[in-house]
């Protein structure tokens, strides 16, 4: 079992910057691909940001590409999404989700999720 831990999320202005860790236990977590998705309010839950087991293969989507970057320390199983020029369109609950196996962009591959954290982007 793989328990991912969400924090770093909370207001800022457009234009500001967030860090997001996930943190989880469990001794798979250096061989598992994870992912950060976003639901917003009254929207379906998407994909952000993946990054493989190694570290080495990063994925974006076309909506934060330049702006948010994926990172990981297998050392301290955690996972970073770090987020810049943040716009009012980036507010929503930020989920990290772990797939015990090589990167999907589907949400339905990934085993387990963490309970999210809120970003608030204001104008």
């Amino acid at each position: 079992q793989v328990h991912p831990v969400e924090s770093g999320g909370g207001v800022v202005q457009a234009g500001g910057s967030l860090r997001l860790s996930c943190t989880a236990s469990g001794r798979t977590f250096g061989n598992s691909a994870v992912g950060w998705f976003r639901q917003a309010q009254e929207k379906e839950r998407e994909f952000v940001a993946g990054i493989g087991a190694s570290g080495g293969d990063t994925h974006y989507a076309d909506t934060v590409k330049g702006r948010f970057t994926i990172s990981r320390d297998n050392a301290q199983n955690t996972v970073y999404l770090q987020m810049t020029n943040l716009k009012p369109d980036d507010t929503a609950v930020y989920y990290c989700a772990i797939n015990p196996s090589n990167f999907a962009w589907r949400p339905e591959l990934y085993a387990y999720w963490g309970q999210g954290t809120q970003v608030i982007v204001s104008i």
